[in-house]
């Protein structure tokens, strides 16, 4: 099973339902897949996800993602790293089991949870240029290079990585539409721009909430800054009140400057929608110190006096 729209979940859910499997192995750890094995374990099925890279979520730094795949493993999820798939044997027309390079895992059911690329088939045939990602190259309006009268949005197209003025492309729903009402305003007779994107996002597995927004590690290298990282743990409610979980913040901020680059989130419940502190921060170049001075909410069944958010950034900035 694929999971590409609403109707592949709802394939999902009635297959478990109908057919009662009771191993499950997804391919692939990115956002669909850890969200797909969190659904088939509650639903009770022994879950398997099998991954090419060393870690799930590889849009995390390494330190982070050891923590989802640690919180993915206490659950009773098998992770199965550097392991690419070689062959999904079947019988009697179903899946039994999944060979990688690592070894074989029988399976009931098997999910795809492999990542998406641009399908822009249909613009590249008509003529319109695309990019090194594979999506259509569009202006700030959302119109195609070269063809003011045709637009797109989404996934099919390319955008423009505020902090590194690069062309990528970046399958979120949040950029989709706001992608869409950009082109609809123009197309209506309008004047709107997109201003690009930084990649925030948010997942959950089991209790474990993971929030990203800007730059990894990996991606700071390459895009030539030179940065420093900053990591706290810390608690998401006032330590005395009841439900209060841990929350580990990383900040990326470029050492010469303070600007913050990236953030990166993992903990309990409560965790992940801090990201959306450093999303504003960062699209409006605010530095780790700038951060660090925010006036920000309190109140214990919320955050502990010094929030996680102003703590880290308080570190960094003394860094």
């Amino acid at each position: 099973y694929g999971v590409a729209t609403l109707d592949d979940a709802t394939s999902i859910r009635q297959a478990v339902v109908d057919e009662k499997p009771r191993r499950a192995v997804v391919l692939g750890g990115g956002y669909i897949g850890v969200e797909m094995a969190e659904m088939l374990l509650e639903r009770g099925l022994a879950v398997t996800v099998v991954l090419a890279d060393p870690l799930p979520l590889a849009l995390l730094d390494e330190d982070m993602g050891e923590r989802v795949c640690a919180a993915m493993t206490s659950m009773g999820i098998e992770v199965v790293t550097c392991a690419p798939v070689k062959e999904v044997e079947t019988a009697d027309g179903r899946v039994r089991r999944v060979v990688t390079e690592a070894g074989g895992y029988d399976a009931d059911i098997v999910v795809l949870g492999l990542g998406v690329r641009p399908d822009a088939d249909l613009g590249r045939d008509a003529g319109l240029e695309a990019g090194d990602s594979g999506g259509l190259v569009v202006d700030e309006r959302q119109a195609c290079l070269f063809q003011d009268q045709v637009w797109a949005a989404g996934d099919c197209t390319e955008t423009t990585h505020r902090l590194t003025g690069k062309r990528l492309s970046i399958a979120l729903g949040t950029h989709a539409n706001r992608q869409g009402r950009i082109a609809g305003t123009n197309i209506g007779g309008g004047t709107a721009t997109f201003p690009g994107v930084l990649g925030t996002a948010i997942t959950k597995v089991g209790d474990c909430e993971i929030g990203r927004t800007g730059l990894s590690s990996r991606e700071i290298e390459k895009a030539g800054f030179t940065a420093e990282s900053t990591t706290v743990e810390s608690s998401t409610r006032a330590g005395y009140y009841p439900g209060a979980a841990s929350i580990v913040t990383k900040l990326l901020h470029e050492r010469d400057t303070g600007r913050l680059l990236g953030a990166q989130i993992v903990g309990g419940p409560g965790s992940a929608k801090r990201i959306d502190v450093f999303a504003a921060a960062l699209w409006n170049q605010m530095t780790v110190a700038d951060i660090a001075g925010m006036d920000l909410s309190y109140a214990p069944p919320f955050s502990p006096t010094m929030d996680p958010v102003t703590i880290t950034a308080r570190k960094a900035a003394r860094a």
